[in-house]
């Protein structure tokens, strides 16, 4: 039960930061910027809400797959949101 605990404020930290990230940016932002970003702190916010779920409710039986499967399914969501917002 630790690991998922560490999981979860592994999870929710990376969000956290991302959301900042974002926040920092859209401060500097103006118009139509603005709103892609707050559509990025949406996403990144549905993303952690996501992944906690998923931890919550792990698939019995490949328990391995399922740990690398949600990994690597964080790291690209996680990397896209980024890509978006060093886009300009």
């Amino acid at each position: 039960m630790a690991n998922r605990r560490n999981l979860k404020k592994n999870v929710n930290y990376i969000a956290d930061v991302t959301v900042g990230m974002c926040i920092i940016e859209g401060m500097n932002a103006e118009g139509a910027r603005r709103e892609a970003i707050s559509d990025l702190v949406y996403e990144a916010m549905k993303l952690r809400s996501d992944i906690i779920s998923r931890i919550s409710h792990t698939e019995p039986g490949n328990v391995k797959g399922f740990y690398k499967k949600l990994k690597s399914d964080f790291n690209t969501k996680i990397e896209e949101i980024f890509n978006k917002l060093n886009e300009k």
